[in-house]
C-alpha cells in the first residue's frame, strides 16, 4: 500500500515557519497602490473569499478574464485541500471530483448557487461539460450553512460566471490555443491534436447601470491513440501439463484506441442595476460536446478453458514450469476474437437563472427562477472478427496457436504473447461470431442509451436586520425543486445478412479493411469501421432481455426547502465572533417507474421479456440544523467552527423501479433484482474546526480537521419481498411454494465514520526576502481515513478481489504543490497534485457503472508564459504548457495494488496559446 514520504510532510513545515516573520515583511511594504495581474490576482482574490467566509471554503479565481488556471474546472479543483479528481478512462483527463475522501455521489454541484442536471445515471456531475474558460471563480463549501440549497454530505462546489457591472470597463479577449497530445505513449504515430478557440467580451452601458458579459468556445480534438492491456480480471487458471496442475494466464483483451471530440460553450450575463436597492441579473450557459472512442483489439482466452459455445478449449504444450507456474509455453485450438469497436455519445446541456434582489426598508428580498436541462445519447457499436466455425468437424481449422512467456503467476501487463496465424490477413479473418455468443447469433452488439435529467427552481429569499443580542440580521427562505430524470435503451445483435440459423458460423469479408497493433501486445490485426453497415452487412435485431430492461427507469422528485437563519456577531470571553446558525426543513416527495420483469416468463431463445409498468414513490421529510462560528483572535488569525447536520440524496439508478425476479430451484424460493424507488439519503453529523493565519490578501497558513458521522449509508441486500402482486397463472412456480421470497436492492443501512486532517499554506516568497520578489508557493495535504468497511455483494464493482471494500473515493494521503514565478509580463508555474490508492469508478462494457481500485497516481504540469506590457501590442500573451509530464499511467488492480489488471498510457500533453485582450 501507498504510504507518504517523510519529505512531502516537512515540505509543509516550510509555509508554516515562514508565518512567524510574514507579518513583520507586510509592515514593511510600500504603502503605494499597486496593479496585481495574472497568477498573483487570481490568489489574492481566492484568499479574500476564503477569509471573509464564516464557513469552512475553499475558492479558486479566474487569473483574468476567461482564465482560470487549468484547462479543466476538475483540474482546477483538485488542487484545492481534500479534493482529488479521478481520470477519465478513456481520454485521462480529469473529470470526476471526490471530495473529503467521498465520491462524486456525494458532492452538490451549483452553478451560480443553483443545483444542476447531469448526463449520468447518478447526480454527480461530469465537470468537463464546463468550459473553465467561460468561469471566474470555483468554491467549495465544506461546512454549509442553512441557506445553502442542493448541498452535499462531502462538499458542496459553486461554479460561478463573472458578472459585468464589476468591471470597470469594456474588456474584450480572443484565445486560440494548439494542443499536441499523447506524446511519448509508445504508440508509433500515436499523436493527436487539438483546437481550442475562445472569446469574451464585457461591458456596460446606460451608465453603468446595465452590464452584458457574453463567451464562446469550442474545441476540436482527435486525440492520440493509447495501448490498453487487461488482464480479465487476474484469472489465472490451473490446467493439466504432464501430469501436474500449473498455472496459467488465463486470458487478456488489449486494444489501441482513439477518441475524437469536439464541444462547444456558451455564456452570456445580463445584469441590471439601476440603484443601490435593486438588481436583476440573467444568466444563460449552453454547452455541446461529441465524442467518439474507436477500439481496435484483441482478446481471448488462454489457459484452456472455453469462452464461448464455438470454442473446444486447448491443450497445453512446450511449456517451462517453475514452482507450479508455467512462465512460458503454447496453446491449441486458440480462438482469438479480434474487436473492431466504436463507442460514441452526444451531450446537451443548458442552465438558465434569472434572481432578482430588491431593498425595501428594512427587508431585502430575493427571487431566483432556474431551469437546467442534461441529455445523454450514446451508441455502443461492437463488431467482432476472427476464425469462423467451432474448430471441430468440418471446422477443424478453425482454430490457432498462441504462445506466452515472461509470466510470474501476477505480471500480466508484461507477458509476451505470439499467435500462429496472421490476425490482418483479410483472407483468413472474418466478420463473425469467433467464440459462438449468444446462443449462436451474436455478429455483433449495438446500444442506444439515452439520459435526460431536468430540473426547474424557484427560490425566494427574505432578510432583515436587527439587533437582539448576538443576533444580527435574520433571513428566511423557500426553494422548490422539481426533477425528472429518464433512462431508455435499446439494444439488441447484430447478424451478418443472411444469418438466421443457430450454428450456422455465418461469416462476412471486412469491407475497407486496413490494419492496427492490438494494444500492448504488438499483434498486427484486421481493422475496419463498423459505423454504417447496418443494412448493408449487418442485420440489426433487438433484444429484450431482464437485464436490459432493468437499465430503463424515470425517477422524479419534488423538494420543498424552507429555511431559517440567523447571523450572528459578537464577544464571547472577550474573543470577537460573527457566525450563523439556523435549520433547513427539506420535505420530500419522489416516484419511480419502471418495469417489473418475471423471468419465468421470458423467452431466452429469442430474448424477450414480458414487463409490466410499475410505479411507487415515498414521502418523508430531513431537518438540518446548521451552526458555523468564526472567532477572531486578533493579529489576522481565525479559528472556525462548523457543526452541521448533512445529507446526499441516492444515485437515481439505485432508486429506480424496475426490478426482475424468478424462482430459484437451489434454494426452493423467488429470488429477485432490482432497484428500491423508498431510499432515502446517506445522512451525516459532521464537525469542522480551522485555524487559519492571513497575511492580507496576499498569503495564508491553514489547519482543519474534521469528522463525520455518517448515520446512514446505502448498501446492497436482500430484502424479505411479497412477489405475489406481480404473479399471474402463467408464472412458473412449483405448487404449495410461498410467493414471499428475497429481492437484492438497495437499502439504508448503518453508516460509520470518516475524519481527517487537512493543511494548506499561499506564499508569495518576497514576504521572506525581498530578492525573490515574483516567486511563490502554495502547498497542500490532507490525510483522510474511514471505519467504513462495506460488503463487496452490496455494490456493482469489477475485479475488486476482496469481500470488502473501502468508501468509494477515499484516497489516504492527497498533496498538492505549486510553485511559481511572475513578474514583468514573465510567468513561470510546476504543478504536482498527487492521490494514494482508491476506490473508484468506471463504466463496463454494457454501460453500467461499477466500482474498481486505482492505483495512486502524481500528475506533473508546468506552464510559461509571458503578456505584453506596453506598446501597441500590450495585452498580447503567450502560454506553452505541459501537463502530465511524468506519463503518469491510469492503472486498475484487483486486490493490492502490485496486481495490476489494466494499465493505460496516455502521454504528455503539450499546448502553445495566444491570447489578446483590450
Amino acid at each position: 500500500m501507498y504510504k507518504p514520504t517523510p519529505f512531502r510532510l516537512r515540505r509543509l513545515a516550510v509555509p508554516a515557519a515562514a508565518a512567524l516573520v510574514c507579518s513583520a515583511a507586510l509592515a514593511q511594504q510600500s504603502s503605494q497602490t499597486v496593479t496585481v495581474t495574472g497568477i498573483r490576482r487570481g490568489i489574492e482574490n481566492a484568499i479574500a473569499v476564503k477569509k471573509d467566509a464564516t464557513g469552512i471554503v475553499e475558492v479558486i479565481s479566474a487569473e483574468d478574464i476567461g482564465k482560470l488556471p487549468d484547462n479543466t474546472v476538475a483540474e482546477s479543483l483538485a488542487r484545492l485541500p481534500g479534493v482529488t479528481a479521478q481520470r477519465n478512462k478513456v481520454t485521462g483527463e480529469a473529470s470526476d471530483i471526490n471530495i473529503r475522501g467521498m465520491s462524486g455521489n456525494f458532492v452538490g454541484t451549483l452553478f451560480n448557487g443553483r443545483e444542476q442536471a447531469s448526463n449520468g445515471d447518478s447526480r454527480a456531475v461530469t465537470f468537463d461539460q464546463f468550459p473553465a474558460e467561460l468561469l471566474g471563480q470555483l468554491r467549495v463549501y465544506k461546512s454549509p450553512d442553512a441557506a445553502l440549497v442542493g448541498q452535499g454530505l462531502a462538499g458542496t462546489v459553486d461554479q460561478l460566471t463573472l458578472r459585468p457591472l464589476d468591471f470597470g470597463k469594456r474588456t474584450v479577449a480572443v484565445n486560440y490555443r494548439r494542443e499536441k497530445l499523447g506524446v511519448g505513449n509508445g504508440v508509433p504515430k500515436g499523436e493527436g491534436t487539438g483546437n481550442k478557440y475562445t472569446l469574451s467580451y464585457v461591458d456596460q452601458f446606460a451608465d453603468r447601470k446595465l452590464g452584458l458579459a457574453l463567451g464562446f468556445t469550442r474545441l476540436e480534438e482527435d486525440g492520440s491513440k493509447q495501448l490498453r492491456f487487461n488482464a480479465w480480471g487476474g484469472w489465472t487458471p490451473t490446467v493439466d501439463y504432464n501430469g501436474q496442475q500449473v498455472t496459467v494466464p488465463g486470458g487478456f483483451g488489449s486494444d489501441t484506441e482513439q477518441t475524437v471530440l469536439s464541444r462547444d460553450g456558451a455564456m452570456a450575463v445580463l445584469q441590471y442595476k439601476p440603484n443601490k436597492d435593486f438588481e436583476s441579473r440573467l444568466d444563460v450557459f449552453w454547452s455541446k460536446g461529441k465524442f467518439v472512442v474507436e477500439k481496435r483489439g484483441l482478446e481471448g482466452p488462454i489457459g484452456g478453458l472455453s469462452a464461448g459455445g464455438y470454442d473446444p478449449g486447448g491443450v497445453l504444450s512446450n511449456a517451462t514450469v517453475v514452482n507450479g507456474i508455467a512462465q512460458s509455453g503454447t496453446f491449441s485450438n486458440f480462438k482469438g476474437v479480434i474487436r473492431n469497436h466504436d463507442e460514441a455519445y452526444t451531450a446537451k446541456f443548458t442552465s438558465i437563472g434569472w434572481a432578482n434582489n430588491l431593498k425595501m426598508a428594512d427587508w431585502r428580498l430575493g427571487s431566483d427562477l432556474a431551469y437546467s436541462k442534461a441529455t445523454r445519447e450514446s451508441e455502443r457499436f461492437e463488431t467482432t472478427a476472427g476464425l469462423p466455425g467451432n474448430g471441430l468437424g468440418a471446422f477443424a481449422n478453425a482454430g490457432d496457436t498462441i504462445s506466452f512467456s515472461g509470466f510470474t503467476g501476477s505480471n500480466f501487463g508484461d507477458v509476451k504473447y505470439t499467435t500462429g496465424l496472421n490476425y490482418a490477413d483479410p483472407n483468413i479473418i472474418k466478420l463473425t461470431n469467433v467464440q459462438g455468443w449468444g446462443g449462436a447469433l451474436q455478429d455483433g452488439y449495438r446500444a442506444f442509451p439515452v439520459v435526460t435529467d431536468e430540473i426547474t427552481a424557484l427560490r425566494l429569499t427574505a432578510k432583515r436586520d436587527l439587533q437582539f443580542g448576538p443576533l444580527e440580521q435574520l433571513e428566511f427562505g423557500l426553494n422548490y425543486t422539481q426533477r425528472e430524470k429518464d433512462r431508455s435503451v435499446q439494444e439488441g445483435v447484430l447478424l451478418v445478412r443472411g444469418n438466421t440459423t443457430p450454428n450456422s458460423y455465418a461469416f462476412a469479408n471486412a469491407p475497407n479493411p486496413g490494419v492496427a497493433t492490438a494494444g500492448t501486445t504488438g499483434i498486427p490485426i484486421l481493422t475496419w469501421s463498423p459505423r454504417g453497415s447496418v443494412g448493408s452487412v449487418y442485420d440489426f435485431v433487438p433484444w429484450n432481455d431482464a437485464d436490459i430492461v432493468n437499465k430503463r427507469w424515470g425517477v422524479q422528485e419534488k423538494l420543498t426547502t424552507v429555511y431559517a437563519m440567523g447571523n450572528l456577531g459578537g464577544k464571547l470571553g472577550g474573543v470577537d465572533y460573527t457566525g450563523n446558525a439556523g435549520v433547513q426543513v427539506v420535505g420530500t416527495q419522489q416516484t419511480a417507474t419502471g418495469e417489473a420483469v418475471d423471468r419465468s416468463k421470458c423467452n431466452g431463445a429469442a430474448h424477450t421479456c414480458a414487463a409490466a409498468a410499475y410505479a411507487v414513490g415515498e414521502t418523508f421529510t430531513d431537518v438540518l440544523p446548521s451552526m458555523n462560528i468564526k472567532f477572531d483572535l486578533g493579529g489576522e488569525r481565525v479559528l472556525r467552527m462548523g457543526l452541521t447536520r448533512q445529507m446526499a440524496r441516492p444515485v437515481m439508478a439505485d432508486m429506480r423501479a424496475t426490478f426482475d425476479f424468478n424462482y430459484d430451484t437451489n434454494e426452493g424460493i423467488i429470488k429477485g433484482d432490482g432497484g428500491n424507488p423508498k431510499l432515502k439519503p446517506f445522512r451525516a453529523n459532521a464537525l469542522d474546526i480551522a485555524f487559519d493565519q492571513y497575511f492580507g490578501n496576499k498569503a495564508y497558513f491553514s489547519a482543519a480537521a474534521f469528522y463525520k458521522d455518517l448515520r446512514s449509508y446505502i448498501v446492497r441486500r436482500g430484502v424479505v419481498t411479497d412477489f405475489a402482486p406481480f404473479l399471474n397463472n402463467s408464472t412458473v412456480l412449483p405448487p404449495g411454494r410461498s410467493a414471499v421470497g428475497l429481492l437484492t436492492t438497495p437499502v439504508n443501512g448503518n453508516g460509520g465514520n470518516i475524519h481527517g486532517v487537512e493543511l494548506a499554506a499561499s506564499l508569495p516568497l518576497n514576504l521572506l526576502a525581498k530578492p525573490l520578489d515574483g516567486f511563490g508557493l502554495e502547498i497542500n495535504h490532507s490525510v483522510t481515513n474511514s471505519n467504513v468497511s462495506l460488503p463487496t455483494g452490496g455494490f456493482s464493482t469489477s475485479d475488486v478481489g476482496v469481500a470488502n471494500i473501502p468508501l468509494p473515493g477515499l484516497s489516504r494521503n492527497v498533496t498538492n504543490l505549486r510553485f511559481y514565478y511572475e513578474k514583468s509580463g514573465f510567468q513561470f508555474s510546476i504543478a504536482q497534485r498527487k492521490r494514494s490508492e482508491f476506490l473508484g469508478e468506471v463504466a463496463d462494457f454494457q454501460d453500467n457503472r461499477q466500482l474498481t481500485f486505482i492505483k495512486g497516481e502524481a500528475i506533473v504540469d508546468m506552464q510559461v508564459g509571458y503578456e505584453i506590457q506596453s506598446g501597441p501590442a500590450k495585452g498580447l500573451s503567450f502560454l506553452l504548457q505541459g501537463k502530465n509530464l511524468t506519463n503518469a499511467e491510469f492503472q486498475r488492480y484487483n486486490s493490492s495494488p502490485d496486481n495490476v489488471i489494466e494499465r493505460l498510457k496516455y502521454g504528455k500533453t503539450y499546448a502553445l496559446a495566444i491570447n489578446y485582450k483590450l
